[in-house]
């Protein structure tokens, strides 16, 4: 099982940041596998969710420091759950993880939080950095 990640390298501020997260040996789509969250590091305090999409129920959460300049797209057939992130800033400069593992009752109150608790499967993580 791996989860491929792709889209970091560096953007300037303002600029577009376009993540990919693929899955190979797993189904997205699938009871045990639906939700697909990005996380990335926060210096000093850990490794922090800022989006995920329930691929079953097609519902998403964004956290506050990207809410209404993310959007996830979900494409079943390539298994690739994409983030894009707008307008970026250099506070969006970090590693980011995708990571895979069942769907909570709902993403109302946010993304599953525990990383090795939560999710069957992680990626290796993409750099972000972005340049002002």
């Amino acid at each position: 099982v791996q989860l491929l990640e792709s889209g970091g390298g560096e953007v300037q501020t303002g600029g577009t940041l376009n993540l990919s997260c693929v899955g190979s040996g797993v189904n997205f789509g699938t009871s045990g596998n639906a939700v697909v969250a990005w996380f990335r590091e926060i210096p000093g305090k850990g490794t922090t969710a800022v989006a995920c999409i329930d691929t079953t129920a097609g519902t998403t959460f964004y956290q506050d420091s990207v809410k209404g300049r993310a959007t996830f797209s979900y494409d079943d057939a390539a298994n690739t759950v994409r983030l894009q992130i707008g307008d970026v800033n250099p506070d969006d400069t970090s590693v980011y993880y995708c990571g895979v593992g069942p769907a909570p009752e709902t993403l109302v109150n946010g993304c599953p939080k525990l990383p090795f608790i939560d999710y069957n499967y992680w990626g290796q993580g993409t750099q972000v950095t972005v340049s002002t």
